[in-house]
């Protein structure tokens, strides 16, 4: 059977853990080279392992997304080291939750900086090349299709208490979405966002004995949802349950492949039938 990404080069950011890292994994079974991310190394060398076990092609550009020279690293790794970039899955983030009236300036402009003017830079890099080789690919009479996915939220689409912050920036990843789509049309890129709901990653994990965080370039963030919430969650969903990141990652890929290719502008919310 024909690999559907066969040769395809693909940037994947915050793919050492959970569901970038799924969705790395993926792409890299369907036959694409992908650029592995994460702000540690160790995570972003194992999923590097972890596909070139199963006979796939990857490599790591670590560091974080909001740095200024990022954008410009990530896009020269896959030139330099693939010669070439078709796929980029804007995933990289987490969330630093608070009620308005509590929430920082901090707060709100690192939400912004992640979800939002990362993505932003990352397309910004990408469209010197995106452009040329369009443009050489309409001269030859060559059918290519590029694929961007951009990471939103149904906190994007449909607000939620305590995440101004996030919910703001996955509106406006949303609304990227939809500019890009319309400029980059007719280079033949697809520009998509999945909006997820409850995904089961260390994120969303219950709370069982104690504060669950993790580190983000020196911030402390706090994270997981106590058990009673995470259960009144699960039972608004109408399937029953939260999603898992294998599932969240092929939401993704179904924008990532050639059946997909007159799709674009849309924001498919990956949330097991919750509104």
């Amino acid at each position: 059977m024909t690999r559907k990404l066969e040769g395809k080069v693909a940037l994947v950011s915050g793919s050492g853990r959970g569901i970038g890292r799924e969705i790395a994994l993926k792409l890299a079974s369907e036959g694409a080279k992908v650029v592995i991310n994460d702000l540690d190394a160790a995570p972003a060398e194992q999923t590097v392992a972890d596909i070139k076990a199963q006979g796939g092609q990857a490599v790591a550009c670590i560091g974080s997304v909001t740095d200024a020279d990022f954008a410009d690293r990530f896009v020269k790794t896959a030139l330099d080291s693939f010669g070439g970039l078709d796929i980029i899955v804007n995933n990289a983030g987490y969330t630093w939750d608070n009620v308005v009236q509590k929430m920082s300036d901090e707060q709100w402009e690192a939400m912004l900086a992640v979800h939002l003017t990362a993505p932003f830079r990352i397309l910004r890099a990408a469209s010197g090349f995106i452009r040329e080789a369009a443009k050489k690919e309409a001269e030859a009479g060559l059918d290519v299709f590029r694929k961007v996915v951009n990471i939103s939220s149904t906190s994007g689409v449909y607000g939620n208490a305590g995440q101004a912050n996030y919910a703001a920036a996955k509106a406006g990843i949303n609304g990227l979405t939809k500019a890009m789509a319309k400029e980059w049309g007719r280079y033949k890129v697809n520009v998509n966002s999945v909006a997820f709901g409850l995904i089961m990653t260390r994120l969303t994990q219950p709370l069982t004995a104690g504060d669950a965080s993790v580190d983000i370039q020196g911030r402390t963030i706090a994270v997981g949802v106590q058990p009673d919430r995470l259960k009144a969650a699960e039972a608004t969903i109408p399937l029953g349950r939260g999603g898992t990141p294998e599932e969240a990652a092929g939401a993704v890929y179904m924008f990532c492949i050639p059946e997909s290719n007159y799709v674009s502008g849309q924001v498919l919310v990956c949330g097991g039938g919750r509104p």
